[in-house]
């Protein structure tokens, strides 16, 4: 018996010990936490997860996408950048990839994300003509960009910097001649300006071009239509020119379905065990999303707010990514 209860002893000792060396070995998670609501709140998931499920000393830090993802490409930091839209910048991402830095985890948006040049609704019933790029942009007088400065030009609403999405807006801008056809491009300067540019000209049945992408909940509240390239995604011209800065010749081009993924380092993929696991499971509809986005904007919800409104409500959904033991421990964290 003494010998029993020694073993068992023991045993347990050792368990507890392989717990406490799986959360060490966890350790510190930094978690890009990018500037657009959807990539916001689901940073805070993840933080909240992985802090109260895993045991990791989780924490946000500020994000973008071509800075975010090129720091873990030559600094092995952040950690996790939950929401990448790799599309511009995937040739990097592939080689990082291929030579052991970076890992794709997990799709992060089940059903990719769509990105593109937008009209309103009410504008295109009202301009049934204007289905592709190339007819918004024989009609700058339309568009009227904003500001005595651009008097006559036709304005087309840009990324805020530092998204990849700016670059290939620019290209494109370049590309189907926009400069020579009478147009400018509209700075924003951020996420809440170009959301509140698509509110603006809705209050007044304005017109607007620019780009957006889905799911969002302004595509929630404000429907809009997304024109026709006029041309199919060519990736390798992509590659070469497209999602380059400063490329001296882009060529028409069309977005492809913008394929989404969480991506970590190879040192936290090693190093994380069961969290790790947790981030290769998890992966949402835009369904979802935009139903999450859209009580964020309609309560003036944080990232945080969003985070535990969804973990809350959604048991259904995010249980499944997670160990029964997580999904207990997160439970009793946010009720």
């Amino acid at each position: 018996m003494k010998k029993l209860l020694a073993s068992t002893v023991l045993a347990v000792g050792l368990m507890g010990f392989a717990g406490a060396a799986s959360a060490e070995d966890c350790g510190r998670v930094t978690i890009a936490n990018m500037n657009w609501a959807s990539a916001e709140v689901l940073a805070n998931i993840d933080e909240i997860i992985l802090s109260e499920g895993y045991g990791c000393q989780a924490e946000l830090v500020a994000g973008d996408t071509t800075p975010t993802l090129t720091s873990m490409v030559e600094k092995q930091e952040p950690d996790v950048a939950p929401e990448a839209w790799i599309n511009s910048l995937r040739t990097l991402l592939d080689a990082a990839v291929a030579e052991g830095k970076l890992d794709y985890a997990s799709e992060s948006l089940s059903d990719g994300g769509v990105e593109g040049w937008w009209i309103p609704k009410y504008f295109a019933e009202a301009h049934p003509e204007i289905k592709t790029i190339d007819d918004a942009l024989a009609h700058p007088e339309l568009f009227p960009a904003p500001g005595m400065e651009n008097a006559g030009k036709g304005g087309v609403y840009n990324c805020p910097e530092g998204w990849g999405c700016r670059i290939i807006t620019t290209n494109l801008f370049k590309a189907y001649g926009a400069e020579e056809k009478g147009w400018v491009t509209v700075e924003t300067g951020s996420a809440a300006g170009l959301d509140g540019s698509i509110a603006k000209a809705y209050e007044s049945e304005d017109p607007w071009l620019g780009y957006y992408w889905a799911p969002t909940a302004i595509l929630g509240k404000y429907e809009m239509v997304k024109l026709d390239h006029g041309v199919p995604h060519d990736k390798a011209e992509w590659d070469r020119c497209t999602s380059i800065t400063d490329c001296p010749d882009p060529v028409k081009n069309a977005w492809s379905k913008s394929e989404v993924y969480t991506v970590v380092t190879d040192s936290f993929k090693k190093r994380a065990g069961p969290a790790y696991d947790y981030l290769a499971n998890r992966s949402w509809p835009n369904s979802t999303v935009n139903t999450l986005l859209a009580w964020m904007a309609d309560n003036q919800a944080t990232g945080e707010a969003g985070a535990r409104h969804f973990l809350k409500e959604n048991e259904d959904i995010w249980t499944k990514w997670v160990s029964p033991e997580a999904a207990e421990k997160v439970k009793k964290a946010v009720m």
